[in-house]
């Protein structure tokens, strides 16, 4: 599997201010479930998991709910 399959963002203002990569769906959940407690009270936030392998799929967005 790829090591970067799953990718992670903050972006506030429309710009990107953090991303990680995950291999795993299950990690990659996690993550931005924690993101959204850790990082969401930022003004603009805006947290979205992709599917790299999938064409860059969104898979959740947050603060507008799960795609």
């Amino acid at each position: 599997m790829d090591n970067q399959r799953y990718h992670l963002t903050l972006s506030t203002g429309g710009k990107p201010v953090m991303h990680g990569w995950w291999p795993g769906l299950a990690m990659a959940e996690r993550k931005y479930l924690r993101w959204i407690g850790e990082r969401g009270g930022r003004a603009g936030a805006r947290i979205t998991l992709t599917d790299e392998a999938a064409g860059g799929r969104v898979l959740k967005a947050w603060p507008d709910g799960d795609c």
